[in-house]
């Protein structure tokens, strides 16, 4: 599959989430930034990958990071980090979103299991609790120590 071919439409996520699971495919989700693509990052989606059979990725677009991380954030526009992860063999699909959270996101996918880094807590991950309503799970990955892009931008900038 071309790198392009990954970039997908909210819509035809749906689609192809819930045909995998017709075929009984399992479908993990996880979303973020992504601004500067690190050793941390690329952990949690192998993690997520060995989850399940195809792996979603929610996109925060450029206005979402900003209100996010503040007017200097994304460094990286939502076309290169789009880009950057569809390179990335363990990753199937990428949906940018809007929004703020993932949520809507999230109940137009309804993965088979939601993963998020260790720097969430359970009970405050977007759409938990929704996902594990109809029977999905929820799985938090370890965090790397010092292995953040506020890390990375924060060494740059002590330069």
């Amino acid at each position: 599959m071309q790198k392009d071919e990954k970039i997908i439409t909210r819509r035809l996520a749906s689609e192809i989430a819930r045909q995998c699971r017709k075929e009984g495919r399992k479908v993990v989700f996880t979303n973020g930034c992504f601004d500067i693509l690190h050793i941390g990052h690329l952990e949690l989606l192998e993690a997520a990958r060995n989850l399940g059979d195809i792996l979603m990725v929610g996109l925060n677009s450029d206005d979402s990071v900003r209100r996010l991380k503040g007017p200097s954030r994304p460094l990286n526009n939502e076309k290169d980090r789009a880009h950057l992860l569809a390179a990335l063999t363990v990753i199937d699909f990428i949906v940018i979103f809007k929004e703020d959270t993932p949520f809507e996101l999230i109940k137009t996918i309804r993965p088979n299991i939601l993963i998020k880094g260790g720097d969430y807590q359970p009970e405050r991950i977007i759409g938990a609790s929704f996902v594990e309503s109809y029977g999905g799970r929820v799985v938090v990955f370890p965090l790397i120590s010092r292995k953040s892009t506020t890390d990375l931008m924060n060494k740059l900038f002590q330069v």
